[in-house]
């Protein structure tokens, strides 16, 4: 009987071991994977070290991306960090008064 408990033990910690280790990253492989194979010309993208570019061309495992105006790499699709979403102007900024407005007041 105490080799069943001695079992159960082991058993509760690979699961524990899965449930907090292993299934988590499993998730964002696939979310990182999927987020990579919906790519389009055009997007905005941050690679996974740190270069901003706008994506010009796709290949199975290639991607076409200007880094500076008239200057394009071809990097791996796997090395695509994140799609950075277009920034919205927002009318705050316009209204909020400048530093020297803020003093006067």
């Amino acid at each position: 009987m105490d080799w069943l408990a001695q079992l159960l033990f082991f058993a509760a910690i690979a699961a524990v071991f899965w449930l907090l280790l292993i299934r988590p990253n499993v998730r964002r492989q696939k979310q990182q994977l999927a987020m990579q194979e919906s790519l389009n010309v055009g997007d905005q993208i941050m690679l996974t070290s740190g270069i901003f570019g706008i994506l010009r061309g796709l290949d199975d495992d290639r991607i076409e991306l200007e880094i500076a105006p008239g200057t394009t790499v071809s990097v791996v699709r796997g090395a695509v960090g994140s799609v950075v979403p277009p920034a919205a102007p927002s009318d705050d900024d316009a209204e909020a008064p400048s530093r020297s407005d803020a003093e006067e007041i």
